[in-house]
């Protein structure tokens, strides 16, 4: 196909201000690293998203400009996946901290817009086996959709596993999601339930309060609403908020259990994310403490995502979320008090209506001059201090080239000049942190990685005593 005969896509005004956002001291990338304990080939990773990935068309489009400071999306005429799966090696020892330094490194690096706007670096040497970093655009997607289409790519079991046949290429259902034939609302859900039962539960929701919008227009919610977040007082200034630097660390936590997770649930109570939810505000508090700054009133917010997309347009890609403002009782020492004051708060927003209006306020500062939307996000900045959200991933374990993927743990970017992202996901029984900070403000996010081991630990020490 010719430059001249590759056709565009208009980009939405959700995802150009997404585009929009970027800058260089706070890139809008989702980082994620697949881990593997045995080594990976290049030329078969290659031939795999070839296969796999390269079929949904967002994987070959580059950002041109359209006019009136608008974007499309445009298929590139050069598309080369040699530009876009690359190989490295760590240095000896290879250990989880090189891999930090590496990981860290590429958070503060921009993809090239030239091209689309997605890079695979298969890291060779990380403990014997190898981990593939990916970094894909905001403007692409939202995380859990491009999650979805990461996990799409793997398999449910290794070649050999049925006797006297491979494992068939279309075993793994979200295959289906992104597929030519878009899937039915009941089957999407059924292909996502199938796999990632809690992320079947957690998309069904919210996704349905959008689909009455225009009810909730009529009755006059959406001016109230979008009033009250804009006259929220600011957070309180910590550590975690200041003027944002280029550089960045990433840090993730050890697995913990699901089971013992559940147990704590069971004894103190909650749902499983308000655990993990509490022992992260905890980790928050320690470190806090361990730097001399910390009251028993302190809180701030946490801007934590909504998934509002269909379930059967998936394979649109693009952002279809909103956001709430949860804010997080971290100045409380006790878990359970803690606790029961967190969940108070998450009731609150149960039946909140901020998501949907953040996603209209989005799509409409995307249409509006970059100055506008600069001020908007510069105001709804002060209002929060980290972004946090909850993935829930497969039950089993799946494969990759026929190799098995021992872990996962994703990173989401620090949208509205915030100075600290957190996500929680769980896979195969476990569940881990990803956590990235300013390097300016915090030099050491494993530390407050260590203090959400320890607040859980305290917590798991409860649990038992019960």
């Amino acid at each position: 196909m010719s430059p001249v005969q590759v056709a565009t896509e208009k980009m939405s005004g959700v995802d150009h201000a997404w585009l929009r956002m970027d800058e260089p001291a706070n890139l809008m990338m989702i980082n994620g690293v697949l881990f593997f304990d045995d080594p990976l080939d290049l030329k078969t990773v290659k031939r795999a998203l070839e296969e796999r990935l390269i079929s949904i068309p967002r994987f070959r489009q580059r950002v041109v400009p359209s006019g009136n400071q608008r974007f499309s999306w445009q298929l590139d005429p050069g598309f080369d996946i040699e530009a876009h799966v690359v190989e490295e090696f760590l240095p000896s020892p290879g250990d989880d901290a090189d891999l930090q330094d590496l990981v860290s490194s590429w958070m503060s690096s921009p993809l090239d817009r030239s091209r689309p706007l997605w890079m695979c670096h298969l890291i060779q040497n990380h403990r014997g086996g190898s981990a593939l970093l990916w970094r894909l655009h905001h403007c692409m997607g939202d995380g859990m959709v491009l999650m979805l289409v990461l996990l799409s790519m793997m398999e449910l079991m290794p070649p050999g596993e049925v006797e006297g046949q491979e494992a068939p290429e279309s075993a793994n259902p979200l295959r289906a999601l992104f597929g030519q034939n878009p899937p039915s609302k009941k089957e999407a859900s059924g292909y996502i339930q199938e796999l990632m039962p809690g992320a079947a539960r957690l998309l069904t929701g919210p996704a349905e309060k959008l689909a009455s919008l225009s009810t909730w227009i009529k009755s006059g919610v959406f001016v109230p609403t979008f009033g009250r977040m804009a006259v929220r007082l600011s957070d309180p200034r910590t550590l975690f908020k200041g003027t944002l630097g280029v550089a960045k660390r990433a840090a993730w936590s050890a697995p913990v259990s699901l089971e013992e997770v559940g147990r704590v649930r069971e004894a103190i109570g909650g749902t499983l994310n308000d655990v993990l939810t509490n022992a992260v505000a905890g980790g928050l508090r320690r470190y806090l403490v361990s730097k001399g700054e910390v009251s028993k009133q302190l809180s701030f917010r946490a801007i934590v995502p909504v998934s509002l997309r269909p379930l059967e347009k998936m394979a649109q890609l693009g952002n279809q979320f909103g956001l709430v403002f949860l804010s997080l009782p971290v100045g409380i020492e006790d878990p359970r008090e803690r606790l029961a004051e967190l969940r108070r708060r998450m009731g609150r927003l149960k039946h909140s209506f901020e998501p949907v209006v953040v996603l209209q306020v989005l799509g409409a500062l995307g249409a509006s001059p970059k100055t506008i939307q600069q001020l908007v996000v510069r105001i709804f900045g002060t209002k929060g201090t980290a972004v946090l959200t909850n993935v829930p991933g497969p039950r089993e374990t799946l494969y990759f080239t026929g190799k098995p993927m021992r872990d996962f743990v994703l990173w989401v970017p620090q949208s509205g000049r915030l100075g600290m992202g957190i996500a929680i996901s769980s896979y195969a029984g476990n569940v881990r942190v990803g956590i990235v900070t300013d390097e300016g403000l915090v030099a050491d996010p494993e530390t407050i990685v260590a203090g959400f081991h320890e607040e859980f630990s305290a917590m798991l020490d409860l649990a038992e005593r019960d």
